[in-house]
């Protein structure tokens, strides 16, 4: 009996060593994602959009800071940054080394919670429970302010809760941004109104999914939503999915391209599309992932074969 229970618990410290392993590995291995959002007026050319979340660079991640160099080969049209780029107090000439040639392609950014608090040493089981509401505020800030006017400087738009217009490939693009709503730091009210109808496309941009951001982007007719902050889950079940969102947004969609609200389609008013990225990083302190690869994501924006959310709404205004 006693022999019979050593090999049971043998078993099972073999069997989680090597999901350990595992998830370590699974945590440094960079996939890019690809999606296609039918969201552009008739005639317009396809534009490609690298969506970048969550990177949380530390200065020693050279292998994920060579992956991220290695994205301006793809050559997009727009880079949109949803934040929580550093992990480290010296990470930002390792992020802005990282980003590279991808400086010199238009971009628009948003930060989240790590990009303005150090990592602390947290229960990592505590991510897969019910949101407690408390946030890990009393720690050293982080040098956001130097990320800020380095991304600005290179010529990148700041959205933090602002409106602004890019021109990009002849087309223009209005976007509103929010500061992240998982710290509270959103003003829906300095970006809420009506998306600008005469834009090509109307695009929204956060760090957290929340979904009271967005309600207010798809109900202002905004054509997408771009956000991360879930980390796609991080430790999610095979055939199952994510087990939580870190946010109120809903298991089924904490990554990839979803319609919101999730049960509207294309042309709905007070609709528009959602792509959540998984992220490309984990906390320092927790460098696993399970079943949820770490990722950046190619969007290419084509032409919608349905009247856009402004459109539609244009319309009924009219």
């Amino acid at each position: 009996m006693r022999r019979s229970l050593l090999g049971v618990v043998g078993s099972g410290a073999v069997a989680a060593a090597a999901l350990t392993t595992y998830a370590v590995v699974e945590a440094r291995d960079y996939t890019l994602r690809r999606a296609t959002v039918p969201v552009l007026p008739p005639g317009s050319p396809a534009l490609r959009v690298l969506h970048l979340s969550d990177v949380h660079l530390t200065p020693g991640q050279r292998r994920k800071r060579e992956w991220l160099r290695g994205l301006a080969d793809l050559r997009p049209d727009l880079v949109v940054d949803t934040g929580d780029n550093l992990a480290h107090r010296d990470a930002v000439p390792a992020v802005l080394e990282s980003l590279g040639d991808l400086l010199g392609v238009p971009g628009v950014f948003v930060f989240g919670s790590n990009d303005y608090f150090e990592p602390s040493l947290r229960n990592p089981l505590r991510y897969l429970l019910p949101d407690d509401g408390k946030r890990h505020t009393s720690v050293p800030q982080l040098p956001w302010r130097e990320l800020r006017s380095s991304l600005t400087a290179a010529g990148w738009t700041d959205l933090t809760n602002r409106r602004a217009e890019v021109g990009v490939r002849g087309l223009r693009i209005a976007f509103a941004g929010v500061d992240d709503p998982h710290l509270g730091y959103d003003r829906l009210d300095l970006v809420a109104g009506r998306a600008d109808p005469v834009a090509d496309v109307r695009l929204g941009v956060a760090h957290a999914p929340y979904l009271r951001v967005l309600d207010r982007f798809a109900a202002d007719g905004y054509d997408a939503v771009l956000a991360g902050h879930t980390h796609g889950g991080q430790v999610c079940l095979p055939g199952v999915g994510a087990l939580t969102t870190n946010c109120d947004l809903e298991p089924a969609r904490a990554k990839g391209l979803h319609r919101h609200p999730a049960d509207s389609r294309p042309g709905d008013p007070g609709s528009s599309w959602l792509h959540v990225s998984a992220g490309l990083g984990t906390s320092p302190y927790a460098r696993i992932r399970v079943a949820c690869r770490p990722e950046a994501t190619l969007l290419t924006l084509v032409e919608s074969p349905a009247p856009t959310g402004a459109q539609t709404r244009a319309r009924t205004e009219a």
